[in-house]
């Protein structure tokens, strides 16, 4: 009842006649959601709920689907039969992948499994009159409970984990039991995992030297010190996205892009993102692009001089520079030399499994959790992706180091996945409302500072790259740039997911990708076809942006002084600032 009081007193505005009634009623409804939010991971209920109705109201009125999935599961009984009459195994599927999976009666269960799984998947497509999103989720959900109920995941029921067990004698299982308390203790306490303790930023991660040349609350810019004697004219700037640490592309110094752009003879620039508290919880788009984009390129232009700038976004940093180069080229602003976008989008309708997570229910739900708690917290977001990859990066883990007692080899990208941000509610509330579920920016509605914006309003040049197993950002959603963009385009489409095709240093075994120019007067080419048409080769891709920023740029001259005293951006601190730290 005190936070009942409290929150409607910062509510309601002061009126002469007393208290407004409306405002009272949907503070105290918020509040009410908030509470269920805090139980359900921030999931709703409702629309997990409305899923259900959906598929298994127009099931039950289905007699013809009913038999048909009836007599799939026959087929699929006397098939698992004949397979386990031959003692055949599952081999498509690196959970059983060990060689006691292929002997009774573990064949059976990995089999069964698999057989349910098959049956399931088709049970929750092909429905006629369910809609596409609920059919999505309803397959999604069942995906979710399967994988939790595979027989890997139990002691008895997993081969490898019992004949580990019989070799250590049950030494595996009491590791295990110390892993997941240290675990359970780590993240109660905040601290990093376990493992990580060799990886630190400044030194072995975000190493790469530089000094901050500009800061405002929102963030820091990084100035990177050349090496080289000559560089291009054109600066490069680099736009993280602002739900990670930026340093994801400036891991350890053999697979640093910042690194590795510089060492090409470029004044290279990267914003820091703070990582913002409650207080912050009315920051939105028009902060971001205001305080970020706009006041970086402002700071870089005063230090670089009058050379126009390389601006590259990654994830959610490329949508936001998309909208930012849209609104300039709104304005007549030409400071622009090229726009390279990494795993970003600018169409949201074919986004991924992210999008699963979005609707009206969903969103509601979420935004009364954060108008709460004034941000999304770090743990809240990164629940969402393991999800998304619960194979991966839960069961499978689990497996290995709670029941296979046996910790994973850590590495500097798993060192900054863990180094997790909070997102402020007003901006994420936009972000998700106006591009994920509304699609604002692909369909003209957009505004910026009041104003709506249009992509065909980019004139400078795009090098865009997508990834072939990118479930953030789907390479084909990326793709979707050359269709909204009326402006020469190289697409680009990297072997790896979304962090490990970005960060695809030259030397790096077993990379390749696709690319492919497209003019601005060329026709329309959808994204099949143009896999098709577009030249692979072997390698990292990096070499080839390089080569098209070339293009792009003028001679090589004497690099830059760090910052710029007499326009009063002199030098902070050194790389890789402050802000980087907070947690």
């Amino acid at each position: 009842m005190v936070e009942i009081k409290s929150k409607i007193v910062a509510e309601i505005p002061k009126q002469k006649d007393g208290l407004d009634l409306h405002v009272v009623a949907n503070t105290i409804d918020r509040l009410a959601h908030a509470n269920v939010a805090k139980y359900t991971g921030g999931l709703s209920p409702i629309a997990l709920g409305q899923v259900w109705w959906d598929w298994a109201a127009h099931l039950a009125t289905s007699p013809g689907r009913q038999m048909e999935l009836a007599a799939i599961a026959g087929v699929n009984a006397a098939k698992l039969s004949q397979d386990l009459w031959r003692c055949s195994c599952v081999e498509d599927d690196v959970r059983y992948s060990d060689p006691a999976w292929r002997a009774w009666p573990f064949n059976v269960l990995a089999m069964t499994h698999k057989a349910q799984e098959d049956w399931w998947a088709e049970a929750t497509t092909g429905l006629s009159g369910v809609s596409a999103a609920h059919e999505r989720v309803a397959s999604f959900v069942a995906r979710q409970l399967l994988d939790m109920a595979a027989p890997t995941n139990n002691l008895l029921t997993n081969p490898e984990v019992q004949r580990e067990t019989l070799r250590q004698g049950g030494q595996n299982l009491v590791r295990g039991l110390q892993h997941m308390r240290e675990d359970m203790m780590l993240s109660a306490t905040g601290q990093r995992p376990a493992g990580m303790e060799e990886f630190k930023v400044g030194s072995t991660l975000a190493a790469t030297s530089g000094k901050v040349v500009f800061r405002n609350h929102l963030m820091e810019l990084i100035q990177y010190a050349p090496t080289t004697g000559a560089v291009r004219p054109e600066p490069v700037l680099i736009v993280p996205a602002w739900i990670m640490k930026y340093y994801i592309l400036d891991l350890s110094p053999h697979n640093s892009m910042i690194n590795w752009l510089v060492g090409q003879g470029y004044t290279v620039f990267c914003i820091s993102w703070r990582n913002p508290g409650p207080k912050d919880r009315d920051l939105g788009m028009d902060a971001y692009l205001d305080m970020g984009v706009m006041a970086a390129l402002q700071a870089v232009g005063d230090i670089c001089g009058a050379a126009k700038i390389h601006a590259t976004g990654y994830c959610l940093g490329g949508t936001l520079l998309t909208i930012a180069a849209a609104a300039m080229g709104r304005d007549g602003d030409d400071r622009l030399a090229s726009v390279s976008l990494l795993a970003a989008q600018a169409d949201f309708t074919e986004a991924g499994e992210l999008t699963l997570f979005i609707s009206d229910s969903q969103l509601s739900l979420l935004e009364d959790m954060m108008w709460r708690q004034g941000v999304l917290e770090a743990d809240q977001m990164a629940g969402t992706f393991q999800i998304l990859r619960s194979n991966d990066l839960i069961w499978s883990r689990m497996v290995r180091e709670y029941l296979l007692g046996r910790r994973g080899e850590p590495n500097d990208l798993m060192a900054w996945n863990a180094d997790t941000t909070r997102m402020p509610y007003r901006m994420h509330s936009e972000y998700l409302r106006r591009l994920y579920l509304n699609n604002d920016l692909a369909e003209g509605r957009l505004t910026v500072n009041g104003r709506a914006v249009s992509l065909t309003d980019i004139k400078e040049p795009i090098f865009a790259v997508g990834t072939e197993r990118d479930h953030v950002a789907p390479w084909k959603s990326a793709y979707k740039i050359q269709r909204l963009t009326e402006t020469d385009t190289v697409f680009v489409l990297a072997s790896g997911g979304h962090n490990g095709g970005i960060v695809s240093q030259p030397g790096r075994p077993h990379r390749h990708y696709r690319i492919h120019a497209t003019p601005h007067n060329a026709p329309y080419v959808d994204a099949d076809d143009w896999a098709n048409i577009a030249k692979r080769r072997e390698g990292s891709w990096w070499p080839a942006w390089v080569d098209w920023l070339g293009k792009h740029s003028t001679d090589a001259v004497k690099p830059p002084a760090m910052g710029a005293p007499k326009a009063g951006l002199p030098p902070l601190c050194d790389a890789p600032g402050e802000y980087i730290y907070q947690k």
